[in-house]
């Protein structure tokens, strides 16, 4: 059970468009998000960042899920674990490729290229001082400074994302649940605190 009771979504939004920009996102409103509504001016300041790194950008929204999925990975949080995995999914990641990042730096399945970035977001997700200049020599290598600071961007939101929710033992909605159930059960995902009251 969530440590601090998400508002049910008629008390966290009334007619606030922070609930259908969630429904657009990822197709269900977060319980996350729920909780953040009980101080609404967060929660507009998070959908604001969520909106910049999730919207038109140089690198493709699918991989930023794949990044943020490497980075919870790292960090231990099951609850991001199910969305990203569940997001990379709607976004026309193949299984796969999902699969394939448990061992990314072997498989066919991923470039040089994303293989630097992942390489970045497992290094960081599972400490910031466990990043060195030679993840950022692997990324100058294939992106921009500017792409190298939309990967940083996915990290860091799930930096906030996997305290937020692994320290609210967020309870998972049914979506993301059903899917890493599914998916990501054969890689030892349990959803453990975050399995639904």
């Amino acid at each position: 059970m969530t440590r601090i009771p998400p508002l049910a979504p008629a008390e966290a939004f009334g007619g606030d468009e922070n609930a259908e920009f969630a429904r657009e996102l990822m197709g269900y409103v977060p319980n996350s998000v729920l909780t953040m509504a009980h101080w609404p001016e967060l929660l507009t300041a998070f959908r604001g960042l969520v909106a910049v790194i999730y919207g038109e950008s140089k690198l493709d929204n699918g991989f930023k899920r794949l990044i943020g999925h490497a980075a919870s990975l790292a960090a231990g949080c099951r609850y991001c674990q199910a969305h990203t995995a569940h997001g990379a999914e709607g976004l026309g990641v193949s299984e796969a490729k999902l699969s394939a990042l448990y061992d990314f730096e072997g498989s066919e399945e991923f470039t040089e290229a994303e293989r630097a970035a992942l390489a970045l977001a497992f290094a960081a997700g599972a400490t910031p001082n466990a990043a060195e200049d030679a993840h950022f020599a692997r990324l100058s290598e294939h992106y921009s400074h500017a792409e190298q600071v939309e990967i940083m961007a996915v990290i860091s939101m799930f930096g906030f994302l996997n305290r937020w929710n692994d320290t609210l033992a967020t309870s998972l909605e049914a979506e993301p649940l059903k899917h890493a159930e599914t998916m990501l059960t054969g890689h030892g995902w349990e959803a453990g605190r975050h399995l639904r009251d």
